[in-house]
């Protein structure tokens, strides 16, 4: 176990009911350094978001360990969480659902920022995390239906980096956002993440966005890691066949405009290895 890393993840498993049971994470680890962004990719049904909801908290792990700087992440309950464990934050991949709408925008950060002095962290301002992630201070009385879907997202970027978190675990968070937005609102967060000195977990399809912003990626299939490492190296030399048909299926424009038909991850021969991986 690193002793320097905010989050470590060793052997998780998250399993559903059901008749067989499903299996959405099966024995994965992982580490997240400070400073750090490290994503997430695959398919729907990968087991990502299950993941990334263990590490949190909100689902529980049938086995394994999911360590916030040295200390347990206990299950999400009815009882208030400890202290330390708000170091964990997560923002969601539609920010209109974890927004209230009944409150003020200024009055929801200023829930992260007390969350931060509850534990110690040094005092902000509303007004400062506006700033940061690019909204006028003027907005803080407003509610957040007066916000297009990519103010609502940094809104919630505000509030979660407000508390001053060890570890920002985002499950989609621009999957929701337009193209001229996505890219933009992500590098903000890893700006903000490696500014604060705190580590991502970022769980994405979007593979473009992915090269841009993240240290290292995981390669997720049917709830296991097929790949990992570098980003840079993953990108340049995948090793899993299931990798490179991810790559190849990110469309990329021709010299004249047109985005050309990928080819699709279906394809028999990349299927046909896969199995041997995971059995």
């Amino acid at each position: 176990m690193s002793e320097v890393a905010v989050l470590d993840a060793h052997d998780v498993v998250v399993r559903y009911p059901g008749n067989p049971p499903v299996i959405a994470v099966d024995g994965v680890s992982l580490s997240v350094a400070p400073g750090e962004t490290v994503a997430l990719v695959g398919e729907s049904g990968s087991g990502k978001s299950s993941l990334a909801r263990a590490v949190v908290g909100i689902e529980k792990t049938v086995a394994g360990a999911v360590l916030l700087r040295g200390a347990p992440v206990s299950p999400l309950g009815i009882r208030r969480r400890a202290t330390a464990l708000t170091g964990i934050q997560m923002v969601f991949q539609d920010p209109s659902t974890s927004l209230n709408p009944r409150r003020r925008v200024g009055d929801q950060i200023a829930d992260g920022i007390a969350t931060a002095r509850a534990r110690g962290a040094e005092g902000s301002t509303v007004e400062e995390w506006l700033e940061r992630v690019g909204l006028p201070t003027n907005v803080a009385t407003r509610f957040p239906h007066q916000f297009s879907g990519g103010q609502k997202q940094r809104i919630a970027i505000a509030r979660a980096l407000a508390a001053r978190p060890s570890l920002l675990v985002a499950d989609e968070p621009i999957s929701a956002l337009d193209a001229s937005t996505q890219t933009s609102v992500a590098a903000l967060m890893r700006d903000l993440v490696a500014e604060s000195g705190a580590g991502m977990l970022f769980i994405s399809h979007d593979l473009a966005v992915v090269r841009r912003i993240a240290d290292r990626t995981f390669v997720m299939f049917a709830g296991r890691v097929l790949e990992s490492g570098p980003t840079d190296r993953v990108w340049a030399a995948p090793q899993h066949p299931y990798t490179r048909a991810l790559l190849a299926a990110i469309p990329e424009p021709d010299g004249a405009g047109r985005i050309p038909v990928a080819p699709s991850v279906d394809d028999r021969a990349v299927w046909a290895e896969v199995p041997a991986v995971l059995n």
